[in-house]
């Protein structure tokens, strides 16, 4: 008797809230998971996605050859059985340093896209949430921030900062903040009018757990979209800082990188330039067709 009345007793209001908003979010996830399984080229992108981050992950476990050691004896090799892509001018096995690569070249990427979301989300949400002098400022600050191409932008903040791997980053990252800004800025606009907000508004709830526990989950749909076909902008616009000398150097394997030392021999040794700008092409493919299946799947038109 005790222990259904103390199974009763816990089963408060609140808790049934939650556990409806809970059974909520993950119908939600299933119908976004649902449809898109049910885009084959979305899955196909997907599943690159995850062999490259794999490789990432294990990259030292994988690799044949040290992607450092010279062996000025065997420069130049064309594809072998023993160098699948070939050597370049000092020696060094490109399929090697390739599969490593894909650390550098990935991790800029998800690097850069996760600095303008930081530092995007933060500025989106103040200036949806606070309106007035606060939106004027930060929305201003962007307007300022888009006059500037988004390339040149990176080549002078790259100039300013040097080159190197947390540099580029950091380059690419900033110019990423005004649109992720906008973004929730307009989301947040929409949101804190319903009715929810003005019932937590009532209950006098902390403005901060308002904006990020119970504003802003519900405003990131269209930011993980942006983001995931943002990725493969920000590791092309990568490798273009570094054919220019501004973004991560040699010796360090990123495959801008190693575009760039390959182009002097792109007459005699196209190879060394053509694997490099492969794998960079089907990993940028991937992210654009897993980025347009998601955004089709997330897209509440669709909805039955």
């Amino acid at each position: 008797m005790l222990r259904t009345q103390r199974k009763v007793a816990d089963v408060t209001p609140a808790t049934m809230k939650k556990s409806k908003e809970e059974t909520k979010k993950q119908s939600q996830f299933r119908e976004v998971m649902k449809r898109l399984m049910q885009n084959k080229l979305a899955v196909l992108g997907m599943v690159i996605i995850i062999v490259y981050v794999l490789v990432a992950i294990f990259a030292p476990y994988i690799i044949k050859y040290d992607i450092a050691e010279l062996n000025l004896g065997e420069k130049n090799q064309p594809p072998s059985k023993e160098h699948w892509c070939g050597t370049d001018d000092f020696g060094r096995d490109i399929f090697s340093r390739l599969l490593y690569g894909t650390r550098y070249s990935l991790g800029l990427g998800l690097g850069a896209v996760a600095l303008g979301l930081l530092v995007g989300i933060i500025l989106g949400c103040l200036a949806g949430f606070f309106g007035g002098w606060v939106e004027e400022i930060i929305m201003r600050f962007c307007d300022l921030m888009q006059a500037i191409p988004g390339t040149l932008l990176a080549i002078v903040i790259s100039m300013v900062l040097g080159s190197g791997f947390v540099n580029t980053i950091i380059a690419l990252g900033i110019g990423r903040i005004p649109m992720n800004s906008r973004l929730i800025r307009a989301q947040f606009l929409n949101q804190r009018q319903l009715e929810y907000v003005e019932a937590a508004r009532a209950t006098n709830c902390p403005k901060t757990k308002l904006m990020f526990v119970h504003i802003l989950p519900n405003t990131i749909s269209p930011l993980i979209v942006l983001s995931t076909m943002g990725v493969g902008g920000t590791i092309m616009m990568a490798a273009g800082l570094s054919f220019i000398n501004l973004g991560v150097q040699p010796p360090l394997p990123e495959w801008g990188a190693m575009i760039t030392a390959a182009r002097q021999y792109i007459r005699y040794y196209p190879y060394q330039l053509l694997f490099p700008g492969l794998f960079m092409g089907i990993l940028v493919l991937a992210l654009n067709l897993f980025g347009d299946g998601l955004r089709d799947a997330m897209d509440p038109k669709l909805k039955d």
